[in-house]
């Protein structure tokens, strides 16, 4: 019997941190306990609170463990927690294989390859996990190809406009900070580990304000807390650099050596005036002025930016100018100054070399496929043609309850000519619409290399204990289908070290190997000394910081970022019959739709409720815990009314969680909609209109209430 090991694992759920986790293993091979590594210089030896109770996933008796077929006759839809078992049964890995393989290609001989649609996103962070075999798979198929937008598009392709690449100032670097700006930035709920870094700074004297009309964990401790109006960032932005330009708090050196498009910015800025600004956001104009000064005046000024900003319909053009401001100041000279949204540019994988595009050559269409843009899964699953969707293959994601415009997504999944096949940890609510259910493994089971969105660490995640049950991973799970499918190019035959070897054999990895990898477990990718963007040469047209893009203009885009209200929006084109703003928020304590199945996971959240204002509540006299009901005209959903202050008048949120867990079956994007971003073509889900009305006593008896 081998003796009780520790092995070395990196957390691949869709978090900046990417954080180092030590998993102790025992005689018989079971992982008995996970913590933090120590030696990690970010995440420094403590895991958040969802990854703490990892070992209540991988071994929750809710696992799917085999794979699974739908029963002859049993009618795909909404299905109580607990009872899913009843519409499947177990078969082989062989037996399901087969038939999904055969179903494949019957499907893409009868209405062509592209009739094939696979949806996947960051459920799986692990280079692998998240795109390599999958993607030959579907390219040698001739499928559809996803345009991967639900997230983070918007804001990344506004990063890249502004500086040429995904960088931005290193976590531990916010030690060093003197002013530090959380711009929709919840750091005690989703990048935990960057919060010592700014506890250090505070202690030293730095300043922290929080931009965000919702009252998180981090605007609660926060030095100042700015309720600013959903959808407004790009007018503040503006209003703080008219404010900083007028009153020559700008850095001139900077901004002359390193910028292009200032005096085009100067003039654009004149009308976001601090009135106008304060008409537009809700922030009081004094309140501008004050912000402005401060930020500009108190090197090392830093601004931690998320992606919640560029998740409404002018976020493209928030998240520009958001980015502008640290350039506009010279905070990147400094250390501890800048702005961090992403870090993930510094980890360019030979992705070619994974995803293998070519093969889409040797597909029956013999070219590329079409795009199909995960963000209208809605409209693609019910109106696309020239082909329709006939084949939806899912992993790494829970469609169901995260894709906005979730009724249309559901009336979709729901055709009984719509062959479903989901790769899984549990079922979910999209397993609910399922032909087939392959088992998946947790980042316990197998072997993979990471990057990270939030440092510069490259890691190796090393395989801890042995796939529960039949789980699989994506590797496998994709190879096995291409034989089957009677795929010949070697390819499909690499192993797992393979393709981490085929991954960082590109220059840009700066000849890190895994070999390296595997013998000292991370590598920092970007010096800790290196200050991005601080001494110019940057990889945009100018090869300077672009205020002015002509490269957007040249797309028919803005060149200079401007605030357009959104449609959905008090002051928007569709205001009026839904007067009330809908922040349908992530939860702090799931990871997207991850963990929300999971009892510890629960308790620590309080699900099932709506915050809203007490200036609405009482105009609809809707008192603490009352039932309420949320609706526009894309659908409803049932909360408990919480009155805690936690959202400014007009503004109501509740947040994410599995259809089947909530009162009623309906989760928040029952609400949301399929229009996009400005940029990167996302979605849009903080550009929601809704009501909210009291329940009658009778109604609220009524109620359907999950099974626990």
């Amino acid at each position: 019997m081998p003796p009780a090991r520790t092995a070395h694992t990196v957390c691949s759920h869709d978090c900046p941190d990417s954080c180092a986790v030590l998993v102790t293993i025992d005689e018989l091979g079971s992982a008995t306990r996970v913590q933090g590594d120590p030696t990690h210089p970010v995440t420094r030896g403590f895991l958040c609170g969802k990854v703490a109770k990892y070992l209540d996933r991988v071994y929750s008796p809710s696992r799917l463990l085999y794979p699974m077929r739908r029963r002859a006759g049993a009618p795909k839809g909404k299905m109580p927690y607990g009872r899913e078992g009843e519409v499947f049964e177990r078969i082989g890995w062989d037996q399901a294989l087969d038939l999904v393989a055969d179903r494949l290609q019957r499907i893409a001989r009868e209405y062509g390859p592209e009739s094939v649609l696979p949806y996947s996103y960051a459920g799986n962070m692990g280079v692998l996990g998240f795109g390599s075999m999958d993607r030959r798979f579907f390219h040698r198929t001739g499928a559809s190809r996803l345009d991967r937008t639900i997230c983070a598009t918007a804001g990344g392709d506004a990063l890249v406009s502004v500086y040429g690449k995904k960088l931005g100032t290193a976590p531990e670097h916010f030690r060093h900070a003197r002013y530090i700006i959380a711009w929709a930035a919840n750091i005690h709920g989703n990048n935990v580990h960057l919060w010592p870094f700014v506890e250090e700074a505070r202690r030293n004297g730095a300043r922290l304000v929080v931009i965000d009309p919702f009252r998180t964990r981090t605007a609660g401790v926060a030095d100042w807390h700015i309720p600013i109006q959903p959808g407004t960032d790009a007018a503040l932005a503006l209003g703080l650099m008219r404010v900083i330009i007028e009153e020559g708090l700008y850095d001139r050196d900077y901004v002359e050596q390193h910028t292009h498009g200032f005096a085009e910015l100067r003039e654009h800025v004149q009308p976001y005036t601090p009135q106008h600004v304060a008409g537009l956001t809700g922030v009081a104009a004094a309140d501008v002025e004050l912000l402005a000064r401060e930020y500009a005046s108190s090197p090392p000024a830093v601004i931690r930016l998320n992606y919640g900003v560029q998740r409404s319909q002018n976020g493209g053009a928030a998240a520009r100018a958001i980015c502008m401001l640290p350039a506009l100041i010279g905070a990147w000279k400094h250390r501890g100054g800048g702005l961090q949204l992403s870090t993930g540019g510094a980890f360019q994988f030979n992705t070619a070399a994974l995803e293998r595009p070519d093969l889409m050559m040797a597909s029956p269409l013999a070219r590329p496929s079409r795009i199909v843009n995960m963000s209208r899964l809605g409209h693609a699953l019910t109106e696309l043609e020239s082909p329709p969707v006939k084949a939806l293959f899912v992993y790494n994601s829970n469609p169901a309850a995260i894709a906005p415009n979730q009724n249309a997504v559901l009336r979709g999944m729901m055709r009984h000519d719509l062959f479903t096949v989901v790769h899984e940890q549990f079922y979910t609510d999209t397993t609910d619409y399922a032909d087939v259910v392959l088992p998946a493994t947790t980042f316990l089971e197998h072997k993979d290399i990471q990057g990270a969105y939030g440092h510069y660490f490259l890691q190796l995640s090393e395989q801890a204990i042995a796939p529960l049950g039949e789980a699989r991973s994506n590797v496998w799970l994709f190879s096995q289908l291409a034989q089957r499918m009677g795929f010949t190019e070697p390819c499909f035959h690499d192993s797992v070290d393979d393709l981490i070897d085929q991954a960082l054999n590109t220059p840009s990895m700066n000849g890190v190997t895994r070999q390296q990898l595997q013998a000292s477990r991370r590598i920092r990718h970007l010096p800790e000394e290196e200050l991005p963007f601080s001494q110019g040469g940057l990889s945009t047209p100018s090869g300077r910081v672009e205020f002015y893009s002509s490269a957007l203009a040249a797309q028919g885009l803005e060149p200079l970022p401007a605030f357009h209200p959104p449609d959905e929006s008090r002051r928007g084109a569709n205001a009026g019959t839904f007067p009330l703003e809908f922040l349908p928020r992530k939860a702090d304590n799931y990871m997207n739709s991850t963990f929300a199945n999971l009892p510890g996971h629960q308790k620590m959240e309080s699900p099932g409720r709506i915050a809203i204002h007490a200036q609405d509540a009482g105009a609809r006299q809707i008192g603490e815990a009352d039932w309420v009901e949320i609706y526009n005209a894309r659908g409803k959903m049932q909360l408990r009314a919480h009155i805690d202050g936690s959202v400014p008048p007009g503004v109501v949120a509740a947040s994410l969680s599995w259809n089947k867990l909530s009162t009623g079956g309906n989760n928040v994007n029952a609400l949301t909609s399929e229009r996009l971003t400005d940029l990167g073509r996302g979605a849009t889900f903080y550009s929601t209109l809704v009501e909210v009305r009291k329940l009658s006593p009778d109604e609220a008896q009524n109620l359907h209430t999950p099974i626990d």
